[in-house]
């Protein structure tokens, strides 16, 4: 069994060398012939991954751009070997990456179903406003004044003050009683 070399040595030595020179030159044609010694594999393994002819193509050329800055930054001793994991790797992600951007898409006869039954949120908020009005109008007028100007406009005690003119410690006193009775107002006609 002479006459059958062990070309092992040789191609990772053929490797060794073509790496060496793309990380000293940047030389991108002796990455392409390492590269292109191997394409075939990185292809297999991705259609064995994507199960798909155009998109693992896509995905030879993506790995190779990888290639352009991962070789310079890793020590590789065993090229082919270190391409198969970049590979995997490679499809991995991208499978990881479309099985987050799969969408579901609505049936048009699901939206129009008429046994879809239609939430009415807004409805209980619409009561709640409507409520809360009627309760503002039967409070005094100085209670009324400053809790609007309070809470719904947000002014400060001096400046409703400052609005109604009335005196600082009044402002507070009327904001206070003011919303302890739209509270009991609002709880009585809440629970009719």
């Amino acid at each position: 069994m002479r006459f059958i070399k062990n070309t092992a040595g040789n191609a990772q030595q053929d490797d060794a060398k073509l790496i060496a020179e793309y990380k000293n030159t940047g030389d991108l044609d002796a990455l392409g012939t390492l590269y292109n010694k191997y394409m075939h594999l990185v292809f297999g393994v991705c259609l064995n991954y994507f199960k798909d002819e155009e998109q693992s193509k896509d995905a030879v050329m993506q790995i190779f751009e990888e290639l352009v800055t991962k070789l310079k930054i890793h020590e590789v001793q065993n090229f082919k070997s270190w391409l198969h994991v970049l590979t995997r790797n490679h499809c991995l992600m991208a499978l990881r990456k479309s099985a987050k951007q799969n969408n579901v898409s609505i049936d048009d006869t699901f939206v129009e179903n008429s046994e879809f039954v239609h939430l009415d949120i807004d409805n209980t908020k619409e009561t709640q406003l409507t409520i809360m009005e009627k309760c503002m109008e039967t409070l005094p007028e100085e209670q009324r004044k400053s809790v609007d100007l309070f809470y719904l406009q947000e002014k400060c005690y001096k400046e409703v003050a400052d609005i109604t003119g009335y005196d600082m410690l009044k402002v507070k006193s009327y904001i206070q009683n003011g919303k302890r009775n739209l509270k009991i107002c609002i709880e009585k006609n809440s629970s009719e």
